[in-house]
């Protein structure tokens, strides 16, 4: 292969990687564009993460989630301030994601409460299951016991408020998930610790196992 041919087939490698990189979103559309991945993150989302997904430098992102944390809390568009949203744009575990505003929750449940369906699906079922039986646990871990994506799933049972996020993992910004005093309720019981033992239930459970297994 010559020389010339050599840099041909460099450059066609670079068009080529090129293309795959997710092309940059427009300086003046960075908080629009923030702000449409944020209203569909299941998970905090890190600066970086979010600078990688609007191809922008990490300052040009940092400073663009500040304009949308002060938007939202109606502190933008002049002296006299804007319009408080019923959500806000909250830092968490070392990443940003939006939330419904404290004083805003009970209206949300009790919505979601009374659209909702009655009964639960089977995976939704099986979802709350290992969640009472493993609290506090991930999502990450429930997908790994289940073998299947339970982001749906977690959705559902958060807006029934029969789980809740207990607390964000400090190294990998997990939210950790357990049950709510509205799940006791509804099953009659106390606490988690009056749930029916599993072991028993299980093909060679009869002796029980070691371990703290229910």
């Amino acid at each position: 292969m010559t020389v010339e041919n050599t840099a041909e087939a460099t450059d066609a490698t670079e068009v080529t990687d090129t293309s795959e990189v997710p092309a940059p979103v427009e300086d003046a559309q960075i908080e629009r564009a923030l702000e449409a991945i944020l209203m569909v993150a299941d998970e905090p989302m890190s600066i970086v993460t979010l600078a990688t997904a609007v191809g922008a430098p990490v300052k040009r992102v940092r400073a663009a989630i500040a304009t949308l944390v002060a938007d939202f809390d109606g502190e933008s568009g002049g002296a006299g301030g804007g319009v408080r949203r019923g959500f806000e744009l909250r830092e968490v575990g070392g990443g940003w994601r939006i939330y419904v505003r404290e004083e805003y929750d009970h209206v949300v449940a009790d919505y979601v409460l009374q659209q909702n369906p009655t009964k639960l699906s089977q995976a939704a079922l099986e979802t709350l299951a290992v969640i009472a039986y493993k609290q506090p646990i991930s999502r990450g871990a429930i997908a790994s016991i289940r073998a299947v994506n339970v982001d749906s799933v977690v959705r559902t049972l958060l807006g029934r408020g029969l789980i809740t996020e207990l607390f964000t993992d400090s190294e990998t910004g997990a939210i950790n998930y357990g049950t709510t005093d509205l799940l006791l309720s509804q099953l009659g019981i106390n606490s988690v610790d009056e749930l029916p033992k599993i072991s028993p239930l299980l093909a060679d459970g009869a002796d029980g196992f070691d371990g703290d297994v229910r």
